[in-house]
């Protein structure tokens, strides 16, 4: 799978209908953390926010490697109100996204993904994620956003953006945690 140059950079915010972001600071190493963020199998363990991500074939089929990497398809099942433990969605707090990963690199420790739900201009999604070392401090900065086009960008951020916001603070938060006391 071909990717454009734009694929490996961080997602423009600036022109977007709607984007959600968060930043923390935790005291651990970018390799301890990279190895948590990267381990989509034990996300269920210790993330309130994504509850799961599976890597599967273009039908999304659930393959035995779930290794991830650039052009490898991914379902994710998050939890748009998550609470202070890892726990499956219910009902309308359920939020599902199917998506190709469109940057795995882990020599700068970043790691981003693209909505393949439907056609782009109804929606758009690119989700990128990255750790920084954190010049005032020395410890390591996790960078979560994620921005959306299309014309479903506007019910995204009006009925849900107040969910995804909390949802992408309670994703840094749980890597803090699971970093900081594993």
């Amino acid at each position: 799978m071909a990717n454009s140059s734009e694929d490996h950079l961080p997602p423009d915010t600036s022109n977007a209908i709607f984007y959600a972001t968060s930043s923390i600071v935790i005291d651990a190493p970018r390799d301890k953390l990279w190895s948590i963020l990267t381990d989509f199998p034990s996300y269920k363990e210790w993330n309130t926010f994504v509850h799961t991500i599976e890597v599967t074939t273009e039908s999304k089929e659930l393959l035995p490697d779930q290794t991830p990497a650039e052009g490898k398809f991914i379902k994710i099942l998050a939890n748009m109100a998550p609470g202070d433990k890892p726990e499956e969605p219910k009902g309308s707090n359920r939020g599902d996204a199917f998506c190709v990963i469109s940057t795995y690199d882990p020599v700068n420790y970043r790691v981003g993904w693209k909505s393949r739900m439907m056609p782009e201009f109804l929606l758009s999604a690119y989700r990128w994620q990255a750790l920084h070392i954190d010049e005032a401090t020395g410890k390591t900065r996790y960078e979560n956003t994620e921005v959306f086009n299309g014309l479903l960008a506007y019910f995204i951020k009006y009925f849900v953006g107040s969910k995804l916001a909390r949802g992408f603070q309670g994703a840094a938060d749980s890597l803090k945690k699971r970093a900081e006391t594993e």
